[in-house]
């Protein structure tokens, strides 16, 4: 139960889509989405595959909580071989998409090859085919998705699409589902857009059966009362939503500035949750409208925002004046603090130009903070950015490549590339934040050590959504650590990574992990499907789809030598807050992560490490 048991493979090239059987040998081993999907990949693909080759395949995966009653059941992954990276990717996603595609019936959907001209696929339950999108393409992901819904007369239809950015092949492109929810990293959306598949169109009404329903239904109900009680999730998260980190990690002396230049934040205030909380001068009205859930949340930690009438973004563009999808904290820190800029009525903009033509903010920022920084350098000049003025600080900058980007024209082209790519391409490879071709997230790793090793060893490149340590380090979840030393963290990563993929493995939203431990997580598995769920043997699955990414990722051609940080994060110290004078520790926390796992001192899974996990 809970699995539907039932896969739809989607011949791109032949323009074909039939039902299989799901692999339920494979499923008691990796449990569901990031986890299965990622089995599936591994056996259908070559390692050494160029992401945008029609031989890539590009797999969209919920776990077998998904469209359950479970608080947060609503997620679903995307999992494919990176554009940005050429590692293994998957990127999640909440919204509604996920429980209508198991509502209809899928476990996961395989694409492969590529469609001659442009498509999009409909699902309605058992029912799946391909139509035409040639309308479609060169559309925005907001014009997609209403086009859809009208052309089939049903608003209820949910729709996952790319905008013009991944059907240019930007590096970063994301898939964008209910308007603003994102499978936004890694470039999953530029490998769709690749494959000539513009949006995938689902409706489903057929229910998700549980194994013991009324066990199940005491598992969730205890897992509920857990995150609302809880002053993260149940506080915190629901009132100031991510954007509550901003302060904190500001205050923390970890938050990247001006392309990791500094870890503090003279403007971190002004792009707030309390100053999107706070009314504006200008109009009385405050950026935040209201706050919002994907499917079966109790947290809802999303954010409705509005921009002034009167700023200089939003002048004859009254779509954006409000709209879907406000800031969170990945996205204000990229476009704000990266970039050193502090309007916030600018970045919520940015942010809609994100949403609307569906690419990744957080690689976008920390590129055009690369940028930034070259430009002031004199690497860059006018003459190569179109007139663009790139200072630190720029608002009108950030807004205006925002757009160029969206649609891969101008020097918006070239930031389109991330920041690995376009620092190589002036010389500077050095500036690029960046692990494995991807870029940073919001924390500095000098003033969080964990989150140091964290990036350097995560499988799909820089990521916070892989070990997110600051729970323990800043806010002390599930216990309190020094974010200044490294003693210990080798351990705490092991232990948030594999945790981690259980959660993106069943389905559930990582934020839960807030309050909930994997003991609040295995009786609803538990409950939801047949067979052992138990804490332990959990952990061991976790484990397993850990190292199973880490071995595709080395016969792809990475090495030990990939799990490194960026020179300025090693050997330049922190100039202010908490952790001045400190680098990264990452030359202590590595060989230890490395043995704990049960690899060699070169990074590489051991061959009992392989037998002991089935691998």
């Amino acid at each position: 139960m809970a699995w539907t048991r039932k896969i739809l493979r989607v011949d791109l090239d032949k323009g074909t889509c039939a039902d299989e059987p799901l692999n339920m040998e494979w499923a008691f081993k990796y449990l569901g989405q990031r986890g299965l999907a990622t089995k599936y990949l591994v056996e259908e693909t070559d390692p050494r595959v160029d992401p945008l080759s029609p031989k890539n395949k590009m797999i969209m995966a919920t776990g077998p909580l998904t469209g359950t009653s479970a608080s947060t059941a609503g997620r679903y992954s995307v999992i494919t071989k990176g554009a940005l990276t050429g590692a293994i990717a998957c990127s999640n996603s909440g919204g509604f998409f996920g429980n209508e595609m198991k509502n209809a019936g899928y476990d996961m959907i395989i694409f492969e090859g590529k469609a001659k001209t442009p498509v999009y696929l409909l699902i309605e339950n058992d029912k799946a085919r391909l139509l035409d999108a040639g309308d479609l393409w060169g559309k925005s992901v907001w014009d997609t998705e209403e086009t859809i819904k009208a052309k089939h007369q049903d608003p209820l239809i949910r729709v996952a699409s790319i905008g013009v950015s991944g059907e240019k092949g930007v590096k970063f492109a994301g898939i964008i589902n209910d308007m603003h929810r994102a499978a936004g990293r890694s470039g999953v959306g530029t490998v769709m857009g690749s494959k000539n598949l513009k949006a995938v169109a689902i409706r489903g009404t057929k229910g998700v059966a549980v194994e013991d329903f009324d066990k199940f239904l005491d598992a969730v109900a205890a897992g509920k009362k857990v995150l609302a009680e809880n002053a993260v999730t149940g506080e915190g998260l629901p009132t100031f939503g991510t954007q509550i980190l901003m302060s904190i990690v500001n205050e923390t002396g970890a938050l990247p500035t001006r392309n990791h230049q500094d870890v503090q934040f003279e403007g971190a205030g002004d792009i707030s949750a309390e100053a999107m909380a706070k009314p504006r001068r200008s109009d009385g009205k405050p950026n935040l409208v209201t706050s919002a859930a994907c499917f079966g949340c109790t947290i809802a930690c999303g954010r409705i925002s509005t921009i002034d009438r009167t700023h200089y973004t939003v002048v004859e563009r009254p779509q954006y004046q409000v709209a879907s999808g406000g800031l969170e904290y990945e996205a204000a820190w990229a476009l704000g603090a990266a970039t050193g800029v502090n309007d916030l009525d600018a970045l919520t903009f940015a942010n809609f130009i994100c949403n609307e033509q569906g690419f990744d903010p957080i690689s976008f920022g920390a590129t055009v903070g690369a940028a930034m920084e070259m430009f002031e350098a004199g690497v860059i000049t006018e003459k190569d950015t179109g007139g663009i003025k790139l200072n630190f600080g720029s608002a009108e900058a950030v807004t205006e490549l925002a757009e160029l980007t969206g649609k891969a024209e101008g020097f918006g082209a070239e930031i389109g590339l991330g920041s690995k790519l376009l620092c190589e391409k002036y010389g500077k490879p050095e500036l690029a934040m960046q692990v494995k071709g991807q870029e940073f997230p919001a924390y500095d790793s000098r003033g969080i050590q964990g989150m140091g090793l964290t990036y350097a060893t995560s499988n799909r490149g820089a990521c916070h959504l892989r070990s997110y340590t600051v729970a323990s380090e800043v806010l002390g979840i599930p216990e309190k650590t020094d974010p200044l030393v490294t003693d210990g963290k080798a351990g705490l990563v092991k232990a948030f990574q594999d945790a981690t993929a259980v959660y993106d493995s069943a389905g559930l939203c990582l934020f839960t992990s807030f309050a909930w431990t994997l003991d609040d997580v295995s009786p609803q598995i538990d409950a939801a499907c047949e067979g052992d769920w138990s804490v332990d043997n959990l952990l061991e699955v976790g484990e397993r789809i850990w190292t199973l990414e880490r071995k595709y990722n080395m016969d792809a051609g990475f090495t030990g030598k990939d799990d490194t940080l960026p020179a300025r994060l090693l050997k330049d110290a922190a100039k202010a807050g908490p952790a001045k004078g400190k680098v990264s520790g990452l030359d202590v926390m590595l060989p230890e992560y490395y043995q704990i796992r049960g690899w060699t001192e070169d990074g590489v899974p051991s061959n009992e490490t392989l037998e002991r996990l089935a691998l």
